[in-house]
């Protein structure tokens, strides 16, 4: 066997694992952290069955698991994100903040009951047993492991212009993403382009859900019949908040992925 074979499927096994403690836990209490963390072990497992270019029906279970935890998930960094933003504000405006959240609060809670009817389902129980058996036997294609993502970054970097578009930015986040996790498959060697894909995909995430939580704003503005003005007013400021971050992020971007290509290139 060799060393990344080996490596590959110590790899899946851990992501298994992962699922496993993450998704006992979300049954156990309501910690977002075993959300996000089982969210990052779907992701990694699924890098994982890219480097081994078969169970594609496993990556689109794990596809599937992803977008089920996912909508929670990103309701508890908007909530978190919204709720710091207001920070500053007097004691009635955060009342006013939290009368605006009220709606998000809604969707999460109905978000979390699907989560956990699907962590309990057969279909749940299904794919850890498919994964694990897929651990056992996973045979990586050595050439493109890495070289296939770091050619895929390096194009959508070179497409972008002086300005790119939201969804842009946002597509060249999950590129970055994958050529990290690409390149975790690779142990310490990598550690320089791994350091560099996180760098960028913190910039890049931070300006993603600065889109999505005006957005969001916006929407639970929307959603109100007669919208009260001390809560209009508080809607404005986090807009505004949100549109300075998504700038600062703006500013960074470029630099960032400039050092990811370069690391990957020395690989």
């Amino acid at each position: 066997m060799s060393a990344l074979t080996e490596h590959v499927r110590a790899r899946l096994d851990d992501q298994v694992r992962a699922l496993t403690r993450h998704a006992a836990g979300i049954q156990a209490d309501n910690d977002p952290e075993h959300v996000h963390r089982l969210r990052v072990a779907v992701r990694r497992a699924r890098a994982v069955l890219r480097a081994v270019r078969s169970h594609k029906h496993l990556r689109a279970e794990l596809k599937w698991l992803g977008g089920v935890c996912g909508d929670v998930r990103d309701d508890d960094v908007l909530l978190a994100r919204l709720r710091a933003s207001a920070a500053g504000f007097t004691d009635d405006e955060r009342a006013a903040v939290e009368r605006l959240l009220s709606g998000m609060e809604k969707q999460r809670r109905g978000a979390r009951r699907h989560m956990l009817a699907a962590l309990r389902s057969a279909r749940f129980r299904s794919l850890l047993a498919s994964l694990e058996e897929a651990a056992r036997e996973a045979e990586p294609d050595a050439g493109p492991v890495l070289k296939r993502p770091r050619r895929r970054f390096a194009k959508a970097v070179a497409g972008l212009g002086d300005d790119p578009a939201d969804e842009e930015l946002h597509r060249l986040r999950i590129r970055g993403k994958r050529l990290r996790y690409a390149a975790e498959l690779h142990g310490k060697k990598a550690k320089p382009v791994v350091k560099a894909a996180k760098r960028l995909q913190d910039i890049l995430g931070d300006h993603q859900d600065a889109v999505v939580a005006e957005e969001r704003v916006r929407a639970l503005l929307d959603t109100m019949d007669d919208v009260p003005l001390d809560v209009a007013l508080v809607a404005g400021r986090l807009i505004e908040r949100e549109h300075a971050r998504k700038s600062a992020c703006r500013a960074r971007w470029r630099a960032a992925a400039a050092k990811v290509g370069a690391k990957a290139s020395a690989l």
